[in-house]
């Protein structure tokens, strides 16, 4: 026996249909014949945002639109590639930026878990996905935020056994793009980005067996001031799409549905910086 019931989803009426655009220009970019999809634009793109927005289970899902599972995962993931491309570049979104007359941006690396089984790391004994820090499975991902917390910009997914720093150096272009704008915008960061100091401005580390000068001190206070508030951005995409607080998909997929998940938030607030 089963119970139907009314549901809400959380989203404008112009975000579900800016998505269905994506989807028909995909569907005619592949040559799709009309009627030969079970659901139309409009169905598939509630498909996606129900299960972005809402973490709604692929059984149910396909349960309530009468399609085979296989099908529904088809669906989800031609939504999820689609609003991926249209997901600000990092070079893009640093010159919105500076464009909005901001002096800096925050970085900072988040972790989305995965419950996908272990995969054996680059080290014996070390699992790839694995990240001590949070003890749990996960990619690691980068997020570029305004100066009050707005994200700007999400990264391709890392394992998640590797650190920020790693991270930060191993995504094609990310450090050489902030190195180019330093001058103009600088990247706000904290502590587990002091590798790249020279590029990130982060605080002030206290010698072993020393202490911090008073204008070191007071530096670090304004720093994690500002620095902190880029927690937000990664709070903001977790609280607001409950498919990125754990992702059952293969895990290197979790760097395009994160880009598909800040798509949908800048289309839905209507701002991008």
């Amino acid at each position: 026996m089963s119970i139907t019931y009314t549901a809400t989803l959380a989203v404008r009426e112009e975000t579900v249909s800016f998505l269905s655009g994506l989807l028909n220009a995909e569907r005619q970019r592949r040559g799709t014949r009309g009627g030969t999809r079970v659901l139309g634009c409009r169905q598939q793109a509630i498909l996606v945002l129900r299960w972005l927005l809402d973490g709604a289970r692929m059984t149910q899902l396909t349960r309530d639109n009468a399609i085979s599972r296989t099908t529904g995962y088809d669906y989800l993931h031609e939504g999820i590639a689609v609003l991926a491309a249209k997901a600000p570049s990092l070079h893009g979104a640093l010159l919105a930026a500076k464009a909005a007359g901001y002096d800096y941006v925050l970085l900072d690396g988040t972790l989305i878990e995965t419950d996908r089984v272990s995969t054996p790391g680059p080290t014996e004994g070390v699992d790839l996905w694995w990240s001590k820090k949070h003890a749990n499975h996960g990619g690691n991902i980068q997020v570029v935020t305004a100066p009050d917390g707005w994200p700007l910009w999400t990264s391709p997914v890392r394992p998640g056994r590797e650190h920020d720093t790693t991270c930060l150096r191993t995504h094609p272009d990310l450090l050489d793009t902030l190195t180019g704008i330093r001058h103009d915008l600088r990247t706000l960061a904290d502590l587990g980005y002091e590798g790249e100091a020279d590029t990130i401005v982060v605080a002030f580390k206290k010698p072993k067996g020393k202490q911090l000068t008073n204008v070191q001190q007071q530096f670090n206070r304004a720093h994690n001031r500002l620095r902190a508030v880029g927690e937000r951005g990664n709070s903001l995409l977790k609280t607001t799409f409950k498919a990125l607080r754990n992702i059952s998909l293969c895990p290197w997929k979790i760097g395009a549905i994160a880009a598909a998940a800040l798509a949908i938030l800048h289309i839905d607030h209507q701002r991008t910086t």
